[in-house]
């Protein structure tokens, strides 16, 4: 049996069992922000989440299935935050500035998230790679439905989503994580992008 198979059968079934994998996996995230993945220790985050040792390995085997298990729960973290923020009645383009604000709101708060997901291409390149694969499929799918309501161009598919979300990433390394006194906040941020979608940066029409 393999290893996702392995954790999925360890799933708690009990509220306290879900509350006691909450309690690992947030103190997982502090200890890995503080220490980076190879400092982090098991014994670290079992002190951080107020739990014993043997309680760890109810839940996983090893540093690395946390790590794993933790990289995950941050990716869907981040959908859920974009989900959360996005209303029915939106518009193609309002669902897109809605979804960078939430990130931007969602990496100010978690700002362990990038160390975490950069670490991860070292530490787990398949965890990483399927996190950003996993972004750009949410993002090409809303991009498909604005076009299928008219709002956004026909033939906008794979390229276009990773170009927004590359655009959505390092917004979120410059106006989250590397925040100063008098930047724009998540908002305006969010609505300049959405202008760069609507209208792009050419000044005049081209030749």
């Amino acid at each position: 049996m393999d290893d996702l198979a392995t954790q999925a059968d360890r799933k708690p079934r009990t509220e306290r069992g879900r509350k006691t994998l909450r309690k690992l996996l947030d103190a997982a995230a502090v200890e890995f922000a503080d220490h980076g993945f190879h400092e982090a220790s098991i014994s670290g985050i079992t002190r951080r989440a107020g739990v014993a040792l043997g309680t760890f390995y109810t839940y996983y085997d090893s540093k690395d299935a946390i790590f794993r298990a933790l990289v995950r729960d941050m990716s869907e973290a981040v959908g859920t935050a974009a989900r959360d923020a996005i209303e029915p009645d939106m518009g193609p383009l309002a669902v897109e500035r809605a979804a960078l604000q939430a990130f931007l709101e969602f990496a100010a708060e978690h700002k362990e998230v990038y160390r975490i997901i950069d670490e991860a291409e070292f530490v787990d390149p398949v965890s990483y790679r399927a996190h950003y694969e996993r972004i750009g499929d949410r993002i090409e799918q809303r991009l498909k439905a604005g076009a299928s309501t008219d709002g956004l161009r026909a033939d906008l598919g794979e390229p276009e989503a990773w170009a927004v979300m590359g655009m959505n990433v390092f917004l979120g390394l410059r106006y989250a994580i590397w925040a100063q006194d008098g930047d724009p906040d998540p908002a305006t941020v969010a609505k300049i992008a959405n202008r760069l979608l609507r209208e792009g940066i050419a000044g005049s029409k081209p030749d």
